[in-house]
């Protein structure tokens, strides 16, 4: 598999925020840049929007001379930076997505989920995961590709550098009937398991806890190095991702919350081995 650490998405979103903070520090409207280059109008915003899905160094290369950048050391960097936005991710072997998640989470360095009723993906073994894409799709060549390419999301977990994944999940997730009695006692010990990874934490959120912010919806928060957090709804048809500060804060401040309303780890593990015992 290519290096699931490296996202071009992620790439393109780091290039849009310089050439934003170029253009201004030139004191240029990006219609202004437009015209003086003669390219058709929205072409920058779309460059610092990230909605270019290949750009080109020759366009960020006459965009620097136009703002007046001529440092070698940034130049270079921002190139490199446009090379590595053109990439194409090891998941496009899998065919078009229903969204662009799997490339957002690629190279977070944490990654804090709550799910209400299934179990995370990175979580999944191959027969819940077929279980789970069964419920709406009907071809099996294409819930075995969907299934294929859960299980090679899940090799981050494994990298020398792994994100630190902490999942909070509720009991009705847990206790949903997918599959055989083997099939479902394998999906237990897959989270059993995680007590051995430092970098992993699973708790449970028990039905008797009363109504709070967290059944609202599941999602999950995405958190990077070098870039700005995001938040992700899954939904059908859409989903939906949220940068905006304030909204970021209310899922951190409705997650840290949850964390402390869940049972503890160890006593999440215990759970989940009792349960394992009695299905």
């Amino acid at each position: 598999m290519a290096d699931a650490r490296h996202s071009p998405t992620v790439r393109r979103r780091r290039l849009a925020r310089e050439l934003r903070k170029l253009r201004e520090a030139a004191g240029m409207t990006a219609d202004e840049v437009n015209r003086k280059l003669e390219w058709a109008n929205g072409k920058v915003n779309k460059l610092e929007r990230a909605m270019t899905v290949r750009p080109r160094v020759t366009d960020i290369r006459v965009l620097l001379e136009t703002y007046g950048v001529h440092d070698q050391t940034i130049r270079e960097a921002l190139f490199d930076l446009t090379r590595q936005a053109r990439e194409r991710g090891w998941w496009t072997a899998y065919g078009p997505l229903d969204d662009n998640y799997v490339e957002f989470e690629a190279e977070a360095m944490k990654i804090s989920t709550y799910e209400l009723a299934i179990i995370p993906g990175l979580l999944q073994t191959p027969e819940y995961a077929r279980a789970i894409q069964r419920a709406r799709i009907k071809d099996e060549h294409e819930i075995e590709n969907l299934v294929q390419l859960r299980m090679e999301r899940q090799k981050i977990l494994t990298d020398k550098n792994p994100p630190k994944l902490w999942a909070v999940i509720d009991e009705n997730a847990l206790k949903r009937s997918f599959g055989p009695r083997q099939a479902k006692i394998e999906q237990l010990q897959r989270l059993i398991d995680t007590e051995r990874l430092e970098h992993v934490t699973v708790q449970v959120m028990p039905m008797k806890i009363a109504p709070h912010a967290g059944l609202n919806g599941s999602f999950v928060i995405l958190d990077y190095k070098d870039d700005p957090t995001l938040v992700y709804r899954e939904a059908q048809p859409g989903s939906s991702y949220v940068e905006g500060v304030a909204e970021i804060e209310e899922r951190r401040d409705v997650f840290q919350f949850l964390t402390a309303t869940a049972l503890g780890p160890d006593e999440s593990i215990a759970w989940l081995r009792r349960l394992a015992e009695n299905e």
